[in-house]
């Protein structure tokens, strides 16, 4: 198993769930769990990107945050059992390690390393979702949009990853047309480049100087905490 958060772990916490891991795949797309779910799985992404959408009326929805192999799906929405807050989505294909809840929940009832480990993950997500409430609500779009792929860059193994301008437009609360205008801006300045369903970052270095401040604040947080900092091609 490749998740970096269990990877932390001590040896005989990683014990306790180790033999009940099941890796399952997620397409893009798939929906591990929706808003007012009970949650009776934890995923533990091997590769690709979930991401955490809050629901808003009209059926409309905009992402708050973007989990891959440093982190866990499941239990990020409240005590174990809880009902989820939040619907969770594969934003990139991948793999997950899942463990059932009760046999996690068990496992943290008797670590207290692991429920820190658990604690730190919670406190860094939630940073995260308060930074992309602001950043959503100050930043020009182009901003936002640099900042976005450079969080997916991390987590995606790989310079080019599927994306459409749909689902983009759905991450960020805005038009698709308004999508491709920005993304032109930045293709336009040799930053990414497009191609129908998938972006290519071609200069990563260049995205950062163009993105807003919030990813390398959340940056900074993750380190902060101890927490696994995702990078490209790690």
């Amino acid at each position: 198993m490749n998740n970096l958060w269990i990877e932390s772990l001590e040896a005989g916490d990683r014990k306790r769930i180790e033999p009940h891991l099941i890796e399952r795949p997620f397409a893009q797309g798939q929906m591990l769990y929706d808003a007012g779910e009970e949650v009776d799985v934890v995923w533990f992404p091997l590769n690709g990107v979930v991401s955490l959408m809050t629901i808003l009326p009209e059926d409309r929805m905009i992402e708050t945050a973007a989990i891959g192999r440093e982190g866990l799906v499941g239990v990020t929405c409240g005590p174990m059992n809880a009902r989820a807050s939040s619907r969770a989505i594969a934003q990139i294909e991948g793999a997950a390690a899942c463990c059932p809840a009760d046999v996690f929940s068990d496992a943290l009832g008797r670590s207290p390393a692991m429920r820190n480990a658990l604690s730190r993950f919670t406190e860094g997500l939630f940073a995260q979702v308060q930074q992309t409430a602001a950043c959503n609500a100050q930043h020009r779009l182009d901003e936002r949009l640099a900042r976005w792929l450079l969080t997916l860059h991390d987590r995606a193994g790989d310079d080019r990853f599927k994306l459409t301008q749909a689902g983009i437009a759905g991450m960020l609360g805005v038009r698709r047309a308004t999508v491709s205008e920005v993304g032109s801006v930045l293709e336009t300045q040799a930053l990414i480049r497009r191609g129908r369903g998938w972006v290519e970052v071609l200069d990563r270095p260049g995205l950062e100087d163009a993105a807003c401040g919030c990813y390398g604040l959340m940056r900074n947080v993750m380190k902060d905490l101890g927490l696994p900092r995702p990078r490209p091609g790690h």
